[in-house]
């Protein structure tokens, strides 16, 4: 299977390990089955402990470690300067990045702040664009690009609110994107995964209801884990999707034909 993937050695990184059940988490131990180099970044010095740890107590290695604020271009810049620097070539990024105010996930969406809306498409969908751009002179051996979406981004979720707008606005960037890298060779796709319990998903007001509906209506008849995003964004990253770009797949038991 390492043939198929040949991902082993590659280096990889991964933007949003939050804690052990976040989606980038999953992804990360998919990508340590498959061989390949782990690298991180994140925010906070607070994020930073909490990385620290998850890899101490899965005696994973992390090949290298950036701080990086995604709200700020200088940031990104030197946080993907620092990675080349280090590793030299990137064959893949996992964009699993998203935050919106809490108030601006309660009510009505009409209430959204103008501030909230900026924030939200700030850090959930231009990031996307500005990661590609500082990456992109360090994937000279092609690659993939990896974001993170939700069916929310097409179809109106209650409580889901500015979120859905700021993941249509990653979607549509995501294609976008994929002319721009594709021309070395850099396929970008996302991933709408259905709902798991991380702890972004404890601000969507009425969770529990989402996760019952899915086991009810979806055809596989339940809830997606955090291993089986992993896995297909592993594939996504590797040699096995080769040929595909621009793409939304959806890991969400089939939810979204139904739904």
């Amino acid at each position: 299977m390492e043939d198929l993937l040949q991902l082993k050695g590659k280096n990889i990184v991964i933007m949003g390990v939050a804690n052990e059940r976040s989606i980038a988490w999953g992804i990360t131990k998919s990508l340590q089955k498959a061989g390949a180099n782990l690298i991180f970044t994140y925010r906070l010095e607070r994020s930073l402990g909490k990385l620290t740890q998850l890899l101490e107590k899965y005696d994973f290695s992390a090949t290298h470690i950036a701080q990086c604020d995604v709200n700020s271009d200088e940031s990104i810049h030197n946080a993907f300067n620092e990675i080349g620097e280090k590793v030299g070539v990137i064959h893949g990024v996992v964009h699993s990045v998203a935050f919106a105010h809490a108030e601006d996930l309660k009510g009505d969406f009409v209430d959204t702040s103008r501030e909230g809306f900026a924030f939200a498409a700030d850090t959930s969908a231009y990031s996307l664009v500005a990661v590609s751009k500082a990456a992109k002179p360090f994937m000279t051996e092609g690659g993939s690009v990896v974001t993170m979406s939700y069916l929310g981004a097409e179809r109106v979720v209650p409580g889901y609110n500015v979120m859905g707008v700021a993941k249509a606005a990653l979607e549509a960037s995501m294609r976008y994107l994929t002319v721009d890298m594709g021309a070395q060779n850099v396929r970008v796709n996302a991933i709408s995964a259905g709902p798991i319990r991380t702890l972004a998903a404890k601000g969507v007001p009425g969770f529990n209801d989402i996760l019952k509906t899915i086991e009810e209506k979806a055809p596989l008849k339940k809830n997606v884990t955090q291993e089986e995003v992993g896995d297909m964004t592993l594939a996504l990253l590797s040699n096995l999707s080769r040929g595909v770009t621009g793409e939304v797949i959806y890991v969400d038991s089939g939810y979204n034909i139904v739904g």
